[in-house]
């Protein structure tokens, strides 16, 4: 396989059906556990309170997706999954995702971006940091397999 060259131009858009078995290999190639399943995905293709985002290279390379969710009564939108392949990492598709999501969350009035990560993902603690996330709080025992999860938010007022 070809790894994707830094300068590639990153595009993130919605996700449509026809990513549907793209979205669900690359979930279960990710994640050990806490995996969103194919009948999840569909749900939140069609879902107003979701929103599945893809980010491509050159119009047709897969490289990650962010799922978003929005509840009404709220004005905090959750970044509830992001991944991207692993010749990707490190070039820019976690960082154009995020800004995605960002963006998708202050065109629904929202004030700020929620997220949790595992306490052993060092790379992605890395990244949310670098972007301007805070850490808000610790659950303990969060995810299936028992470990515990760092909650980080961004304020998107004024930014």
């Amino acid at each position: 396989m070809t790894p994707t060259p830094a300068t590639a131009a990153v595009r993130v858009r919605r996700a449509e059906l026809s990513d549907l078995d793209d979205l669900v290999a690359l979930e279960d190639a990710t994640f050990d556990s806490d995996r969103l399943s194919r009948a999840q995905y569909r749900r939140h293709l069609d879902s107003d309170s979701a929103l599945v985002l893809v980010a491509s290279a050159n119009h047709r390379r897969f490289l990650g997706t962010a799922v978003v969710f929005f509840r009404k009564g709220t004005q905090v939108a959750r970044l509830y999954s992001i991944a991207s392949k692993p010749e990707a990492r490190g070039k820019g598709v976690g960082s154009a995702l995020i800004e995605a999501a960002e963006d998708a969350a202050r065109a629904r009035h929202c004030h700020a971006l929620r997220l949790e990560v595992r306490t052993d993902n060092d790379n992605a603690i890395r990244l949310y940091q670098r972007l301007g996330y805070r850490e808000i709080g610790r659950y303990e025992r969060y995810y299936q397999d028992g470990m515990a999860a760092l909650r980080f938010e961004r304020m998107l007022v004024g930014t």
